[in-house]
């Protein structure tokens, strides 16, 4: 599942965004990746680790509600069970 976050440009400088994934491990668990930046620039990448795939989604739904707060706009949704 892939969720990409996008602020409007201001045609100051490149817009910002967030791109949000969950992935399956290989013991069972999930992973929430967290990728930030400016397009075309440099950016950031963070994991974090969870055990069910509820707390994992649970988690990808908070850091998009946080996004939409912060004046990002949903651009690109990919999964099959991915939040609306």
């Amino acid at each position: 599942m892939r969720l990409l976050l996008q602020q409007r440009p201001d045609g100051r400088e490149a817009p910002r965004f967030v791109q949000l994934m969950l992935q399956p491990d290989l013991l069972g668990g999930w992973t929430l990746v967290r990728e930030s930046g400016q397009i075309g620039g440099r950016s950031t990448l963070r994991r974090e680790q969870f055990l069910d795939h509820t707390s994992a989604l649970t988690a990808l739904e908070h850091a998009r509600d946080q996004q939409l707060k912060r004046g990002f706009q949903l651009m690109f949704v990919q999964g099959a069970d991915a939040p609306k």
